[in-house]
């Protein structure tokens, strides 16, 4: 991690956690140690950040008043509310912590009764099933659908079956309570969608499929029964369906 990336995460981990945080607190949040810890507070009060407090009794981030608050109506803050608390239900972990930061920058950023609004939203999300985790980096994997390049990964099907798979990845779906990748398979020729928590060993290669991604993801879409939704476990069949075949 770079230092710019570190100071970034330290003001998120002050904007989530209640303040007056402890440099202890926040050292094991960033992963750093105390001594380098004050040394980012004091790079970051550098920058200009407004940081209340001294070592030995915590710190509070003052937002900048000069910069204007973000706003929006009722039902906009409790759609961005529901949508965040549901990627942090269902994500995968990267995606989930992600999700838990954007709450802790929008109720930053917010006036002071949104903020509270945001905090005690009406609207949540909770899943009793957890998601599976998956066997792959989700994150190098969405990476690689942004890039453009195509992947290699071995796949187990639900009769145990193993292949090995060469892939355009063209986007993540979050299917019931499985989260797969919408791809075109080399293997097979056609548009298959794959579980994440059944592909290990990830590669990304250099191969590139740029600038197809938007044409191919908007052509798989359209194979698609209306009203039908796919299943990743390959219990229905539809036009684009879980590659569950030993062929």
């Amino acid at each position: 991690m770079s230092r710019t990336e570190r100071l970034f995460q330290l003001m998120d981990t002050m904007r989530r956690l209640p303040p007056p945080v402890t440099a202890g607190q926040l050292a094991d949040e960033t992963g750093v140690s105390e001594r380098t810890l004050y040394r980012d507070i004091d790079a970051l009060r550098g920058l200009g950040a407004v940081i209340d407090g001294a070592a030995g009794f915590g710190y509070t981030l003052i937002e900048d008043a000069h910069l204007p608050p973000l706003s929006f109506d009722d039902e906009e803050l409790e759609a961005l509310v529901v949508g965040l608390r549901e990627v942090r239900a269902v994500g995968d972990p990267a995606l989930a912590e992600a999700a838990e930061r954007a709450l802790a920058r929008l109720k930053a950023r917010l006036p002071e009764a949104q903020a509270h609004r945001l905090k005690h939203a009406v609207l949540t999300a909770h899943r009793f099933f957890p998601t599976p985790s998956p066997g792959v980096d989700a994150s190098a994997l969405r990476k690689a659908c942004w890039e453009e390049k195509q992947v290699t990964f071995s796949y187990t099907d639900r009769n145990g079956a193993p292949t090995q798979r060469t892939v355009k990845p063209l986007s993540i779906v979050f299917f019931e309570q499985s989260h797969c990748l919408i791809a075109e398979c080399q293997l097979r020729q056609a548009f298959r969608t794959f579980r994440l928590d059944r592909m290990a060993e990830l590669e990304v290669t250099s191969q590139s499929f740029r600038p197809h991604r938007v044409r191919l993801l908007r052509e798989a879409l359209k194979r698609f029964e209306p009203s039908e939704q796919p299943d990743c476990d390959g219990s229905k069949v539809s036009p684009l369906r879980p590659d569950n075949s030993r062929r």
